[in-house]
């Protein structure tokens, strides 16, 4: 969708074009600490929502320390929402304490960017939508802090803002 403003300044016209994207975790790149049980991060966001992993939908690391998933959207948006989908078989206390954070820095992978949210808990085969209230970044990361565990992620969706001004010649 397209929100078209028209701004005058100085006999200039600048349109300002503001896109809502449904998911654009889909069109972006992901990486993860590690890889277990052929568990690639592609999966993570390839809207194949089955919860059960022999499904082969979901995204699994090694019992990593401090163990993270990360898109990278290949350029800055404003982030409205993150929702991810919980594993269902087994192991869904495993995504506890998780924390998603937003921004464009890769300094500890991308891990020290500001935090969006912290998981408490998702129920098994169950999805949770966490507000981001427009955070701006290229990188969206879940991560593990503090402990060594398995990350799976089922499905991960980000809704956000891409927008830019443009002065017509």
């Amino acid at each position: 969708y397209a929100f078209v403003n028209l701004l005058c300044f100085l006999n200039f016209v600048c349109v300002f074009v503001n896109f809502v994207h449904p998911n654009i975790a889909k069109g972006g790149n992901v990486i993860q600490s590690s890889l277990g049980w052929n568990g690639v991060p592609e999966r993570a966001i390839d809207g194949n929502r089955a919860s059960i992993y022999g499904q082969e939908s979901c995204s699994h690391t090694q019992n990593d320390l401090k163990p993270w998933w990360r898109l990278d959207l290949l350029k800055t948006y404003k982030i409205k929402t993150v929702t991810i989908t919980n594993r269902k078989d087994c192991c869904h206390e495993r995504i506890n304490g998780a924390e998603i954070r937003i921004g464009n820095s890769l300094n500890d992978n991308g891990n020290d960017n500001p935090r969006c949210a912290v998981i408490s808990s998702i129920a098994a085969g169950t999805s949770e939508t966490f507000t981001c209230n427009g955070m701006e970044g290229r990188y969206v990361n879940i991560v593990i802090p503090g402990r060594a565990e398995y990350l799976t992620l089922n499905s991960s969706n980000v809704l956000g803002n891409y927008h830019f001004c443009f002065l017509p010649r």
